[in-house]
């Protein structure tokens, strides 16, 4: 049975604890949306953040890759007039220098580009011109010297060789390139050598 005793509810007292609770519930509603609208603020923020810097970075990589690019210019153009008179003393007769040879496919896509190509009577060595060479661009222009003669067929009489040019060209790079059978041609002084010994026997193609 039911304790008579009990004192009725207050329905004022219940009727505020509900208001209470609602409004309570409502300012945790908008404090919500408020963190929402400002975790997205943010968001938004990093992501321009982002954006900004990815534009920037790849503005900077453009600029470095001209730069580069710039610098490889120079280093051919100072190689250019000193392989006739480095190679002649090395017994190559030179009879013509060529610059920035490239061969296209049947997609007119470029296949293959030669910075220097040094051409005597029945050889032909191919030079890649870098600022500062590494092994790895040494081993670009092994795999460049294995398809050279598919890619220009009109040298296929020819005995290719090849070589390595370098402003700023590290001892093990250097040797490096010596094994692989390269000619290396670096600067010294104000000048272009070839560092290879006299009895050097570099590899054909």
């Amino acid at each position: 049975m039911p304790n008579l005793n009990t004192p009725a509810p207050n329905f004022d007292d219940v009727w505020r604890t509900i208001q209470e609770l609602a409004l309570a519930q409502k300012e945790s509603q908008k404090e919500a949306d408020r963190r929402m609208r400002e975790a997205d603020r943010r968001m938004k923020e990093a992501d321009l953040r982002m954006s900004k810097t990815d534009k920037q970075i790849k503005a900077l990589a453009k600029q470095l890759g001209e730069h580069g690019n710039r610098l490889g210019e120079f280093v051919q153009e100072m190689v250019r007039p000193a392989v006739v008179k480095l190679f002649q003393g090395r017994n190559l007769p030179v009879h013509q220098v060529l610059s920035n040879l490239v061969a296209y496919g049947d997609d007119r896509q470029s296949r293959m580009e030669i910075d220097l190509l040094v051409v005597d009577t029945g050889t032909v060595i191919a030079v890649e011109c870098k600022s500062r060479l590494s092994c790895e661009d040494v081993d670009e222009h092994l795999l460049r010297l294995q398809g050279f003669k598919t890619c220009f067929p009109q040298y296929q009489p020819y005995t290719l060789l090849g070589g390595v040019a370098a402003m700023v060209l590290a001892e093990d790079v250097s040797r490096y390139a010596y094994r692989k059978g390269l000619f290396v041609l670096a600067q010294s002084g104000d000048a272009m050598e070839i560092r290879n010994e006299t009895q050097f026997i570099p590899k054909s193609w």
